[in-house]
């Protein structure tokens, strides 16, 4: 790294109202030594993991049963067991406010905006319980919701948890079929989802799909429909077993909330890998594991604290979103968006933050790469002097919107690059209010994440890049995959490169200053504009055309972003022309969603594939990017690949 000097460094005032701060000193206290600075915290939270999620436990206010013991088993991995005699409810620790505050504040893209206070989001969620135990609602059952991100939303996942059900979203921009993949798998007994949306300045209907999703869902016995466009009712006339959520929870009064205490490890979360390999796989996170997680990124790394104004930029179909509403737990009010972040001039979330003081602005390295570009300059335009820090996830951010963030949206503020997963709802790495920033780097592992750097041999390195594994259990660490009895494919996905120790699949790199860069995933996920999403999604969309053979999809990594690139095998006599490149986008953009449209689609004469069959986008991927294709000798027709290099449609 050649940087000189951080792009900023905490004031001593800063540092010393940090919460991470207060935490050091109770830390320093239980250790009985005095731990100075980020690094020796670290290493005492993953030596003494123990003491740590104890004190985290303590000092996020955890409401619960906390038990006897902190951890057993806990070099297993899978099978450690965090706070095994625990009992708690998810619900319960995101209500504890009470009041007139604001809890939620949102904004739509039609210029809607609406406010819960505390003790109103209370009594929505109330009545929402009350719905959900007359339809018979259990510990364990599911509740599915394809749904804008709204405050009906939050609600409605803190009813599920507040009575033990099981939450899973998504975003209402996806396709029937990657609605059904996801949800078709869990077995909800109900589904709920919105009359439509506002995106980029259009009302998008989604009435028909809300019947035909419906319909083959067996298990749902009531589908809900959240009234956004004003047609909740004429929507629901066409859904067998339907209800506007109004007219649902009509015949219910607010009453006193009651909350199941739970073990720690009962499900909470059901969330979707990207379905690089086939349909998603269902990923099962625990209520206590993401509770205590997130209390301490949040209250820790992230600096939040009771009345902060939170604010990311998420759909419901991204685990950011299951991130920000755990915001609740610290008492800070959850500043919701819904829509296009461009529409209609780029400048819709920097008018949210002026105008709600917002003190947490999280969004997409995409984001802030496009207001460069834009020339927009919100520095001189906006009121953005609450801000204390600015968050990006989604993919790794560029030292040039490093650098802009300073120069064009505001000087002091703690810019924190974070990154984690769905696999985990939570980060390996982020941010730390009490450290520098330097250009391109995330600040540190995260506290209580064994963190490192292996190469192809398992060993750790230094000024090299590798894989990025965590050697020792943590709690967010998911109970397992839905419909995988035996655990084989949790061990596949994760502890199959490395025994006992979880191998993430990014491609990572220690900094000189103790930072980590990502330089992207080392699989075949796509991530354009910071959004995973996966190639089976696409290929279950194109390969239903006649005109197209196969296909074969990659990321190309584009102007500081991830662009994707569709190749096709095209019938005998079929031509690539621009009316076939429309009719593909359009199949893929309804069938899939809008993320999932390629860039540039180009024909080939073939694609390569393994000896077993399998076509290999890894090593196309390489071709592509100029790089050496280690594994040919796998390969059936390894001659293929001269096809995929140096393609002009590739090189602007």
């Amino acid at each position: 790294m050649t940087n000189t000097a951080p792009l900023w460094t905490p004031s001593a005032e800063r540092i010393a109202a940090a919460p991470i701060t207060a935490f050091m000193a109770e830390a320093s206290a239980r250790a009985g030594r005095q731990l100075s600075g980020y690094a020796e915290l670290h290493t005492w939270s993953v030596t003494e993991r123990e003491a740590f999620w104890n004190l985290v436990w303590d000092f996020c206010g955890v409401v619960g049963d906390k038990g006897e013991r902190v951890l057993a088993d806990g070099e297993r991995m899978p099978g450690a067991r965090f706070f095994p005699d625990a009992r708690l409810n998810f619900a319960e620790n995101l209500l504890k406010t009470t009041g007139a505050a604001d809890a939620i504040v949102f904004r739509g893209e039609d210029k809607v905006e609406r406010r819960l206070s505390w003790d109103e989001l209370r009594a929505l969620v109330s009545r929402l319980q009350q719905l959900f135990r007359s339809l018979g609602v259990r510990q364990g059952d599911r509740i599915a919701a394809m749904m804008p991100n709204m405050p009906e939303a939050v609600a409605a996942m803190l009813a599920a948890s507040s009575i033990g059900a099981v939450w899973s979203s998504c975003s209402p921009d996806f396709g029937e079929q990657g609605v059904l993949d996801r949800f078709g798998q869990i077995e909800p007994v109900v589904f709920i989802a919105p009359d439509g949306y506002f995106y980029n300045g259009k009302e998008i209907d989604v009435a028909s799909k809300i019947a035909a999703v419906a319909q083959k869902l067996p298990t749902v016995r009531k589908v809900l429909v959240v009234d956004y466009l004003g047609s909740a009712r004429a929507v629901v006339a066409g859904v067998a077993n339907g209800a506007a959520l109004d007219d649902a929870i009509a015949p219910f009064e607010p009453t006193k909330l009651t909350f199941e205490r739970l073990p720690f490890a009962h499900p909470l979360y059901i969330l979707f890998s990207s379905g690089t390999t086939g349909i998603p796989k269902c990923i099962v996170h625990s209520a206590g594991g993401t509770l205590i997680q997130h209390v301490k990124e949040q209250r820790l790394h992230a600096g939040l604290e009771e009345g902060d104004r939170f604010f990311y930029f998420t759909t419901c179909g991204w685990m950011m979103w299951n991130w920000l509403v755990s915001g609740l737990a610290s008492g800070a009010t959850l500043l919701l968006y819904d829509g296009s972040p461009f529409y209609p001039d780029g400048n819709v979330l920097f008018d949210f933050a002026d105008a709600e003081k917002m003190t947490y602005f999280g969004t997409s390295a995409k984001f802030i790469d496009s207001v460069r570009k834009a020339g927009l300059r919100p520095i001189d335009s906006h009121d953005l002097s609450t801000v204390r820090t600015i968050s990006s996830t989604g993919s790794p951010l560029s030292p040039e919107g490093f650098a802009f963030v300073y120069d064009g949206i505001r000087q002091d503020v703690h810019l924190a690059s974070i990154s984690g997963g769905t696999d985990i709802v939570s980060c390996f790495v982020l941010g730390v209010p009490t450290e520098p920033v330097w250009s391109g780097e995330i600040q540190a592992a995260g506290l209580g994440m064994a963190v490192d750097v292996w190469n192809d041999d398992g060993r750790p390195v230094r000024g090299e890049k590798g894989e990025l594994v965590c050697t020792r259990p943590f709690p967010a660490m998911p109970i397992g995959f839905w419909n995988d009895a035996d655990g084989a494919k949790y061990h596949a996905a994760y502890f199959e490169r490395f025994d006992n120790i979880w191998c993430h699949g990014d491609f990572a790199e220690w900094t000189e200053h103790g930072g980590i860069v990502i330089h992207g995933r080392s699989d075949a996920t796509l991530n354009p504009g910071g959004v995973r999403i996966g190639t089976a999604e696409i290929y279950n969309q194109v390969e239903q055309m006649p005109e197209i053979v196969e296909a074969l999809c990659i990321g190309q990594d584009w102007q500081d972003d991830v662009r994707v690139v569709l190749f096709v095998r095209l019938a005998e006599g079929v031509a690539l022309d621009e009316a076939l490149e429309k009719q593909i986008r359009t199949k893929i953009r309804t069938g899939a969603s809008p993320r999932h449209v390629p860039a540039r689609i180009v024909a080939v004469n073939d694609i390569p594939r393994t000896k077993s069959g399998k076509i290999t986008e890894l090593a196309v991927r390489d071709v592509v990017h100029g790089r050496q294709v280690k594994n040919k000798e796998a390969l059936a027709n390894p001659e293929a690949l001269d096809l995929f290099r140096d393609i002009p449609a590739l090189q602007n």
